[in-house]
């Protein structure tokens, strides 16, 4: 990725950071804040000042990693660093409380001139708490006419708890494999905006992403490739168990997909029994869709399928397996509705709750299975007439993949062009008739992988857009208002700017308008 001048002067600045003395009026404002919390109390007074001596304690051990991580972004963000401890006896300037009877992703922020309180009653309302305050710091600061900064927080309260328990995004690492590196990268976008799930979809026609010990060629030779006939690649399970602890320390849960029984031709390259004809086809590179399937009749892909889920649900703390049953074009419906009755069953057994795409409403969905709405509106209906749960991922309003404008070189358009304000402008609960908060698990914005293969390619159709679905997950709709976004979208220009972020800068948003501090 490019080095960012703007970014290494603007690190300059930051480390150079005064340790100011004197009191600084400043108001406690939205203006950097997303998603929108629910409650922003601004109240007279001199503002926190972030310094040197600065600590951070905790009365709970629960809360120490969230400590350490929160310390070492105050770091990479201002240059100085911060000591942080537990006990009553370490009082620290920024204090991290439990407390009882507060839901477990919610949080209370109270800020003063000598200290910030944040409560909650657990880890995960801790750490989305932290990217509050990470946030109101690197948009709270005040450059002073000697090149030096002060990073204020002015005083006020914030109360804050999510709309929806599921927000997240889906990286395709199928088409085109990233690496460990580049996906905890990804999961650290996520984390910023207080989105709690990414989903990986693991496996495609054109790749075999995840090491599984029982069938071993899946990664051998279906992992060998990727769209455009580039070598592709694969996680091994201790590099995936890596990954899965890197997001759960964010408060994220990765999810694994296996697509079937379509979207396989990975698979059956690698292993010819799971063929109809007992013959391997060839490695596919291309990004058509619909022309594979398992063969639905034969024992041993039921054996095939046992033994990938059990192992990633060894792999994967989370509750949650998702078997894909998209496109599968070239499989007969009897056959389809058989199939995903049978793997819904191998699901359970292995004690996780099945997702898949909306097209898995065509079987007898039992007891909290969960579609994924992204096309079908007879299928969103069906999920609703089976009690099944529904993750909102609609094509043309939430898919990262598609292109925002007519000139876009990146991206693809079958769904529609997908401008910022078009990605934020929408509610999960009026796409569809009969569709409301309680029958709504949450909302996920996929990024398909066809048109993108380096992360430099992924940051471009993820931002601008990203926060926007965060926000719409987060919060109320009461609350959400184009207007008041796209301003505080434009502030997150600094953030893109000092992680090296290749963003599309959208003339929906006003990035360059000057932005005075908001200064008693």
């Amino acid at each position: 990725m490019k080095f960012n001048l703007i970014a290494f002067l603007f690190l300059v600045s930051m480390i150079s950071a005064c340790q100011q003395t004197e009191p600084v009026r400043k108001v406690l404002d939205d203006r950097g804040l997303i998603p929108l919390p629910a409650e922003i109390t601004p109240v007279p007074g001199n503002a926190f000042v972030l310094n040197a001596k600065t600590q951070i304690s905790y009365d709970s051990e629960e809360y120490a990693p969230t400590a350490a991580l929160f310390s070492k972004e105050i770091k990479a963000l201002t240059g100085l660093s911060l000591s942080f401890a537990s006990g009553e006896s370490t009082k620290g300037n920024i204090q991290m409380k439990q407390v009882a009877d507060m839901e477990k992703e919610a949080y209370e922020i109270e800020i003063s001139e000598n200290q910030i309180l944040l409560k909650t009653s657990s880890n995960t309302g801790m750490y989305f708490g932290t990217q509050t305050l990470v946030q109101l710091l690197e948009h709270g600061v005040i450059r002073l006419e000697d090149g030096k900064a002060i990073w204020a927080i002015g005083a006020g309260s914030i109360k804050d708890e999510p709309r929806f328990a599921y927000r997240g995004s889906m990286l395709d690492v199928a088409r085109h494999f990233f690496s460990p590196t580049e996906v905890k990268r990804y999961i650290d976008y996520l984390a910023r905006y207080k989105m709690n799930v990414l989903h990986l979809h693991l496996a495609d026609d054109q790749g075999w992403r995840i090491e599984i010990k029982s069938w071993p060629k899946l990664t051998e030779i279906g992992g060998k490739t990727e769209v455009g006939g580039a070598v592709g690649g694969f996680y091994t399970q201790e590099e995936y168990k890596d990954l899965v602890a890197y997001a759960a320390e964010r408060q994220i849960m990765i999810i694994p997909e296996i697509d079937m029984p379509g979207h396989t031709n990975a698979a059956l390259a690698s292993y010819p029994e799971l063929n109809c004809d007992g013959k391997s086809p060839e490695l596919y590179t291309g990004t058509e869709v619909g022309f594979s399937t398992l063969c639905t009749d034969k024992e041993v892909v039921y054996q095939f399928v046992d033994d990938v889920l059990r192992e990633l649900a060894e792999l994967t703390p989370g509750p949650y397996l998702h078997i894909g049953g998209d496109e599968s074009h070239v499989t007969a419906k009897p056959d389809y509705i058989k199939f995903i009755n049978r793997v819904q069953a191998i699901v359970k057994k292995h004690n996780k709750q099945m997702i898949g795409w909306d097209e898995i409403t065509l079987a007898n969905l039992e007891e909290g299975a969960i579609a994924q709405y992204w096309a079908s509106p007879e299928n969103a209906k069906a999920a609703l007439d089976k009690k099944a749960a529904l993750i909102i991922s609609p094509a043309k309003y939430a898919y990262l993949d598609m292109k925002y404008d007519s000139t876009t070189k990146l991206g693809l358009r079958w769904a529609g062009l997908i401008e910022v304000d078009q990605g934020y402008s929408w509610d999960p609960a009026e796409l569809e008739e009969g569709l409301g908060d309680e029958n709504i698990l949450g909302i996920e914005a996929p990024l398909w992988s066809e048109t993108v293969s380096n992360l430099e390619e992924v940051d471009f159709l993820t931002f601008p857009r990203l926060p926007g679905y965060a926000e719409i997950g987060w919060t109320a709709k009461s609350k959400r208002d184009w207007n008041s976004y796209r301003q505080r979208l434009a502030n997150e220009k600094t953030f893109f700017e000092r992680m090296g972020i290749n963003y599309y800068a959208s003339p929906k948003v006003p990035w360059d308008e000057p932005k005075p501090d908001l200064l008693h």
